[in-house]
């Protein structure tokens, strides 16, 4: 089966997260992706963890993809670069706002001679305003979009998630505007410029944080494991010394976990009865809760929750990932063999997943320059 993308050409240009990803993510997709790579590389070959020399992240931001290395600060890489581009259906760039056109691949050139291509920009701060010319990281775009403002507990710093959480949202709308300009490109024959900031990807998340300030005069600040107004909904001690996830802020998840903890009666209580009272009682709420899970184990709870219907989770780590019934049988870790590793690599597989046209994980991420003879010859390139 072919990929709802296959066709496409998509030339990435950049390098580190956020570009990355989204070529990724096309690629799933069946889009062809070639990578333009400097002479030393994308730094993400080297990053994260190495096991007998191998980089253990490499392999997954860069499957379905073909290494093209050309010397974008020379003429004759920027040459072939334009050849590429002008060929391409999508280019996908993270450089600095204008050094594209600084190197003669801005979007006056580049459209001028395609004037059907997708031009997607990933930067710190957009392609304008008082901060473009910045260099903006994940974790920047993190603060200045909120999201870092909100996570952990009041008392200590601002905690990150542990992965790159900025970027990898700046990539996902990357793509859902790549993909928009390209559904409108049907229409009218015509690309467009594509421009993602990854300040704004992380603010777009932000609820209705602006509204609680301006109009209601409340500020939302780090708040621990919980959020404010919303219970029972925590992490809740296990007997076994574990944490479970539970849920049941809804009314009708709350009469069923007041079922199961035995005491039906908290549904009728007019402290718990609806949504409002349980939020202004969290604690007291929170309190009953985990004086009930901390008497039994994660497994009884589990069966318990399960069988009333109330939605509950382990923390997972990845361990627990790979070893789940549930990841298992959605294909969602997906192993392939990679080039110095005595055993394939478990990588995440596809998201979303289509019924006709489904993803797939071709080949891991290619060798430096492993394409670039090949991509040569078939576009004429004078290297």
């Amino acid at each position: 089966m072919s990929g709802p993308l296959e066709g496409l050409l998509v030339v990435e240009l950049g390098g580190f997260i956020a570009g990355p990803f989204a070529g990724q993510l096309l690629g799933d997709y069946g889009a062809r992706v070639m990578k333009i790579e400097s002479p030393t590389g994308d730094p993400l070959r080297t990053w994260g963890r190495q096991h007998d020399g191998v980089g253990l992240w490499w392999p997954s931001l860069g499957r379905n993809k073909e290494s093209v290395v050309l010397d974008l600060h020379t003429e004759a890489g920027r040459r072939a670069a334009l050849r590429l581009c002008t060929a391409a259906d999508v280019v996908v760039e993270n450089f600095a706002p204008g050094r594209l056109t600084e190197w003669g691949l801005g979007w006056t050139a580049l459209s001028a001679a395609n004037a059907r291509l997708v031009l997607t920009h990933v930067s710190g701060y957009g392609q304008d305003g008082p901060r473009a010319p910045d260099r903006g990281f994940g974790s920047v775009a993190e603060a200045m979009g909120g999201i870092r403002g909100l996570l952990g507990y009041p008392d200590r710093p601002p905690s990150r998630a542990g992965i790159s959480l900025g970027d990898a949202l700046a990539a996902m709308f990357a793509v859902i505007g790549t993909l928009a300009a390209l559904r409108e490109r049907d229409r009218s024959g015509l690309g467009q410029e594509v421009d993602v900031a990854l300040y704004e990807a992380v603010f777009a998340l932000m609820e209705s944080t602006l509204a609680d300030h301006e109009i209601a005069g409340f500020t939302r600040g780090r708040t621990g494991s919980t959020l404010p107004g919303i219970a029972p909904s925590n992490a809740y001690p296990t007997a076994d010394g574990k944490d479970l996830i539970i849920a049941a802020n809804a009314d009708p998840l709350f009469r069923r976990l007041a079922a199961a903890m035995g005491l039906p009666e908290l549904a009728d209580d007019p402290r718990f009865a609806d949504h409002q009272a349980r939020g202004a009682r969290m604690a007291e709420l929170d309190g009953l809760v985990s004086a009930w899970t901390s008497t039994r184990t994660t497994a009884e709870l589990e069966e318990t929750l399960d069988e009333a219907g109330v939605p509950r989770g382990r923390i997972f780590d990845a361990g627990d990932m790979l070893a789940d019934e549930q990841y298992a049988a959605r294909e969602m870790v997906v192993r392939v063999p990679v080039d110095g590793l005595q055993q394939e690599l478990p990588m995440p597989g596809i998201v979303p997943k289509l019924s006709r046209t489904p993803g797939s994980v071709r080949h891991p991420g290619p060798a430096l320059g492993e394409h670039t003879t090949a991509v040569a010859a078939e576009f004429g390139l004078d290297l």
